[in-house]
């Protein structure tokens, strides 16, 4: 098998040669202006890489593609290497196209497109592997953790090339204070990448999501992600919420021992003033609840409820106070003697602002009459009081306005 492989590879080197001789004889001139042209070419491990030689001025001169190991692969439109993932795509005098399909690092590296002309040219494209990135997986949970622990969580992944970038997410909110670590894989082309999370835990992440993404230029814009759910145990909270702001005689009351914590706290524990409820029959404990019926003075005190899990245990208490209803409703009605008080004083101001003008119009009257009268009883004659009567009027006026 491999002394047919090398007499096929002489055979293409030697008709490559007896075509390079024939073009040189007449076509020297004409091939100064023939050069083939390649591009570069990135594809995913397994995936198909398409590698293609254009020639745009070409005097029916062959074309070759050959691999990093300087191996023929093909001569014009004849296969010279012997693998079923190498497929001819187009083979013209103008264009050398071949296909490698199910690509592995191994295939990377530079590839030559050869022109037979005289002098042979050549052109270089570089194929090169990217290593898709395993899923990534995270380590170092141990449920439950405890509420103010320091968790440290480690996401890895192995295979990349080039090396992948791990990001943290808390509650869909990136955490950039992580630490990287890169290397190496055995084969000396892929990567094993970690990152390591550091934070200290409280009762807000129970049930939050941690996630590790993992992105890459192989991924095509779908990144990988591994993700890991906190459990985290902590001491009960509690609080009391009674079933009325305003607890009555006789009327009925529920008090609510509302208590949150992990596990959860079951049963909670009722007392009054530090003992236990005075009157069972009429105070009754029903889960978490605390009824009492027909509230009466006799019930006033300090209520406290509380709350044990494996973690530890917590309180809450509630100042009871019966009121009267007679009270409430005199209190919540409207005061009559404040708004008794409010007309009082308006009617009183009102009466007070006529009184002053009434006395203030009658004055000013009473001044304008007399110096009238005054001139009348002066005069000699009826002319004369006439016109001392207008004086009078003048001078009145005049002292009007000085008095005012």
């Amino acid at each position: 098998m491999i002394w047919k492989r090398s007499a096929v590879l002489r055979f293409y080197s030697v008709c490559g040669l007896l075509l390079q001789a024939a073009a040189s004889k007449n076509k020297v001139k004409g091939s100064q202006g023939q050069f083939p042209l390649t591009q570069n070419v990135t594809v995913v491990e397994g995936g198909t890489a398409i590698l293609t030689c254009r020639v745009d001025q070409n005097d029916n001169t062959s074309l070759q593609w050959s691999n990093p190991a300087q191996q023929t692969l093909y001569f014009d439109d004849k296969k010279a290497l012997r693998d079923n993932r190498i497929e001819l795509v187009r083979a013209s005098w103008h264009e050398l196209s071949i296909s490698v399909s199910d690509v592995s690092l191994s295939d990377e590296g530079q590839y030559t497109c050869s022109l037979f002309t005289m002098p042979v040219k050549t052109s270089k494209a570089y194929l090169t592997v990217l290593g898709v990135p395993e899923k990534p997986q995270i380590s170092g949970f141990s449920s439950p953790v405890m509420e103010g622990d320091l968790m440290q969580l480690t996401c890895k992944t192995s295979g990349s090339k080039p090396a992948a970038d791990i990001r943290w997410f808390k509650n869909d909110k990136e955490i950039k204070d992580v630490k990287y670590l890169k290397e190496e894989d055995a084969n000396r082309k892929t990567f094993t990448v970690s990152s390591t999370l550091d934070f200290r835990v409280d009762r807000s992440d129970d049930g939050v999501t941690v996630i590790c993404r993992v992105d890459h230029e192989s991924l095509n814009a779908t990144p990988q992600v591994a993700m890991q759910v906190l459990e985290i145990h902590y001491t009960p909270s509690v609080k009391i919420i009674p079933s009325t702001p305003f607890p009555q005689e006789g009327q009925p009351l529920i008090l609510t021992c509302e208590s949150k914590g992990k596990p959860l706290p079951e049963p909670v524990l009722w007392t009054k003033d530090g003992g236990e409820l005075p009157d069972p029959d009429r105070m009754v404990v029903s889960g978490r609840e605390l009824n009492i019926l027909f509230l009466n003075k006799t019930d006033n005190g300090t209520y406290r409820c509380e709350a044990t899990n494996t973690i530890g245990q917590s309180s809450a208490e509630y100042v009871l106070i019966v009121h009267d209803p007679n009270a409430l409703a005199g209190q919540t009605g409207p005061d009559h003697a404040l708004i008794g008080g409010i007309v009082a004083v308006v009617v009183f101001v009102t009466l007070c602002s006529i009184f002053l003008l009434g006395r203030y119009l009658a004055r000013h009257k009473g001044t304008y009459l007399t110096n009238e009268a005054k001139g009348a009883e002066d005069a000699p004659d009826a002319d004369t009081a006439i016109i001392n009567a207008e004086g009078s009027q003048v001078n009145a006026e005049e002292k009007k306005e000085y008095f005012i």
